[in-house]
């Protein structure tokens, strides 16, 4: 799949219908900071949850004056009902249950944040495609468990805006260059490489062996980011940038063995994007989520103010380091899936989403997250790529990942 970012007509500052996926969340709640910060350029017209938060989420829908919200919890539904009755919006529209982002996802808005976590953000991912939506997508999970299902729901070439940082710098990068990631065209690129760069995580520099004793409450402490558990317990075993690694080949079209993971712990430079005549475009800010989100909401027009700048007055070093993949074998992990099948990806995905689990809960070591994907993937066989044998490749990761973690 290859995807054209927007970048045609700007639409100047008139304002723009959204709809927030996962708002009591770590995206989404900076999404919020960042539509409060600029009003008038934005009207969110819907939110969703999980469903554990209502307090937060009442209170967002008041002070963004939506029109509906939705929790996947169906139990939250009677309690949030309460609390916006409370703060006087009790004609709120309120949904809940499994499919309630999908749902809400395909009304139309003319951009979809996606901050949702996990692979249950496929549905509303594929939704908002189908409905014609810009989508800012922070949920890599649905583009790595189902690449050429969100390649067929889109409507138009323009309609991804990716929100990692990483892919937000590769696409500010790009503009640098000529690169066609148009789906199906295979033209002329300047592009010769792009670098994911990987703050290291908590534990960046240890060997396998001083692996084993992590903790979860040791895993949990990013030196960098802050971000939800999942994502951080991605990034400590650097799961997180092979599911990345596997996002950027299908967001920007580029051969997996054409992208490169690198180690840069101050997180300044986010990405960078070599092309053919040996220069290298690098996006450098301060490690701020409100940056990309900004630009996801606008693109491509950039929004101001978002985040204080690099201050260039200050001695300050950036060092970039090659990745050990002994010690942390995801990312070398994530190209094999690529290369497998079209469903190892989503497989790769939900073993590991299992074993983050189990890891919090303290029921298995460190190690044996990426370990265990590795047995899961070794097992799967690979099937074809509809909606039907996505989803069931993935239980199958799922009941398989929690057996080969039973006879550990």
């Amino acid at each position: 799949m290859r995807v054209n970012l927007p970048g045609g007509q700007t639409d100047g500052v008139s304002q723009r219908t959204v709809i927030l996926l996962g708002s009591t969340g770590s995206i989404g709640t900076q999404a919020v900071d960042v539509v409060a910060r600029h009003p008038g350029r934005f009207r969110v017209v819907g939110l969703s949850a999980a469903g554990g938060d209502v307090e937060a989420l009442a209170k967002q829908a008041v002070s963004l004056g939506v029109e509906t919200v939705s929790v996947a919890d169906t139990a939250a539904e009677a309690p949030l009902r309460a609390r916006l009755a409370d703060l006087g919006a009790a004609a709120v529209e309120v949904m809940s249950g499994p499919a309630a982002a999908t749902e809400l996802a395909g009304r139309g808005a003319d951009v979809v944040l996606n901050g949702i976590t996990g692979s249950v953000g496929l549905g509303p991912t594929l939704a908002a495609l189908r409905a014609g939506s810009t989508l800012a997508l922070a949920n890599k999970e649905s583009l790595v468990v189902g690449g050429s299902l969100v390649h067929a729901a889109m409507t138009r070439d323009d309609q991804i805006v990716p929100v990692d940082s990483e892919h937000s710098a590769i696409a500010q990068a790009l503009r640098s260059g000529r690169h066609e990631a148009r789906r199906g065209v295979t033209g002329a690129t300047e592009v010769r490489r792009l670098i994911l760069t990987a703050s290291g995580g908590p534990f960046r520099g240890r060997t396998r062996d001083e692996l084993k004793p992590a903790t979860p409450q040791e895993a949990l402490v990013h030196p960098t980011w802050s971000m939800g558990p999942v994502v951080t317990i991605n990034s400590a075993t650097l799961m997180n940038k092979g599911l990345e690694l596997i996002e950027a080949h299908l967001l920007f079209g580029v051969p997996a063995h054409d992208i490169q993971v690198v180690v840069h712990p101050q997180s300044v430079v986010h990405s960078m994007v070599e092309f053919v005549d040996g220069s290298t475009i690098a996006q450098a800010s301060p490690p701020d989520m409100r940056l990309p989100i900004a630009l996801g909401l606008s693109w491509p027009d950039r929004l101001d103010p978002v985040v204080t700048p690099c201050d260039w007055s200050t001695a300050t070093s950036w060092t970039f380091e090659p990745l050990d993949e002994v010690a942390f074998p995801a990312v070398g992990l994530a190209r094999a899936a690529l290369a497998a099948s079209a469903t190892h990806p989503a497989v790769y995905n939900a073993a590991n989403e299992e074993c983050v689990a189990a890891f919090l809960a303290g029921r298995i070591g460190f190690l044996d997250i990426v370990d265990t994907v590795a047995r899961v993937l070794e097992r799967h066989d690979g099937t074809g790529a509809t909606l039907d044998e996505v989803l069931a490749a993935e239980a199958w990761a799922r009941a398989a990942a929690h057996e080969v973690l039973a006879r550990r």
